[in-house]
């Protein structure tokens, strides 16, 4: 028995190649029990930055990848025990020689799986921050964390790639691409500036925050509702309930004006009385004005009502106040409140507009 143990295949004894098999077998079958040890010490780990997740989730995320880098790293323990024999020992391609290319095989694959658990992690810190952004009622974060996550995923490509390319041809070509990289970046740079500009412009909104998904903005002409922020542009419902698409750039450099952050809305009407009216009705009509609008509690106070001024046919009272009432219906119910009582304050005291001009208009603006 010992004699065929101890009996020399390819320059190795029999037994380095029954341990091999052995212990890839062993850790063929604990390598899942194991990895749900070391996942689960993980997430032990990062518990209180996740509450909201489940360990099953934070497994599932790393279980296989952690299975595969397990059995690789045995595996490379383990043979590098072994003796590469020399009669396998052959030049294959530009004087590389075989031993040379299971090497640069087991190094590639080595930075496969690390570059595999790195992107399960940025996935796990993206679904932690995922919850997190799900509790609240503004969802610009959600967009936010999707971004990010690609990025990041992105760059894990890039240096994997460099890495990569160093393993295979060596460090003086990854030097060279590296400083050609910087002159093709230049380049790509011209050719993209708008791209880049409104790239800018999305990170910009992302961590400035000048509005966000839901909101109500006007800018330029167009005037509607944030539904999606891009990284290239936004996406708004406008009032007639088209789709505009506006670059990222624009809604950074010009005037925008967010109407959902206003805290109150303005009212302006403009009231015309015919020039016969008698003046002492018309200052009933201007105290009466006063009074309802004092009486209504959605009128705040400092409000204007004065005879703003006259024609040889009318007199122009002016009507101002602000309200806290910021909903849409809800702002011309009470508009048409205010409306009808100037209306039947007209009637009480027997005053009319003039027939020539009945013009009573509201503008609408927010302080």
């Amino acid at each position: 028995m010992n004699d065929f143990l101890n009996k020399v295949i390819l320059e190795n004894p029999v037994q380095d190649y029954l341990v091999l098999i052995a212990v890839l077998l062993f850790v063929s079958f604990v390598k899942r029990f194991v990895s749900k040890g070391m996942a689960a010490l993980l997430f032990r780990l990062v518990k209180h930055w996740s509450p909201h997740i489940e360990e099953k989730e934070f497994t599932n995320l790393l279980l296989r990848p952690l299975e595969y880098f397990l059995l690789l790293v045995t595996f490379m323990l383990t043979i590098d025990r072994f003796t590469f024999p020399q009669v396998l020992n052959v030049r294959v391609y530009n004087g590389a020689t075989l031993h040379d290319i299971t090497n640069t095989l087991l190094s590639l694959a080595f930075s496969m799986s690390i570059i595999w658990i790195m992107l399960r992690l940025i996935d796990f810190i993206a679904l932690v921050l995922g919850k997190k952004a799900n509790l609240m009622t503004d969802k610009t974060d959600n967009q936010f964390i999707v971004f990010f996550r690609d990025f990041f995923k992105a760059i894990i490509f890039i240096m994997g790639a460099i890495a990569f390319i160093r393993i295979l041809f060596g460090p003086g070509l990854v030097e060279k691409i590296i400083a050609g990289l910087g002159i093709g970046a230049a380049a790509l740079a011209l050719a993209a500036k708008e791209s880049i500009e409104n790239l800018i412009g999305s990170f910009i909104i992302f961590f400035d925050k000048p509005f966000r998904v839901g909101d109500s903005v006007k800018v330029d002409t167009f005037q509607g509702t944030v539904e999606k922020i891009g990284l290239r542009s936004t996406r708004l419902r406008t009032l007639e309930k088209t789709f505009v698409t506006v670059p990222n750039k624009k809604m950074v450099d010009s005037i925008l004006d967010n109407l959902s952050l206003r805290t109150q809305q303005r009212v302006a009407m403009k009231l015309e009385l015919g020039s016969d009216t008698p003046a002492d009705k018309l200052l009933l009509v201007l105290q009466g004005i006063r009074a309802l609008l004092k009486g209504n509690t959605n009128v705040l106070e400092n409000f204007t009502v004065n005879l703003n001024d006259f024609t040889k046919d009318t007199y122009v009272i002016q009507i101002v106040f602000n309200t806290y009432i910021i909903d849409g219906n809800q702002y011309a119910s009470l508009r048409e409140t205010i409306s009808l009582a100037v209306i039947q304050l007209l009637a009480e005291n027997e005053v009319k507009m003039p027939t020539t001009s009945t013009n009573v208009t509201l503008v609408q603006g927010g302080d």
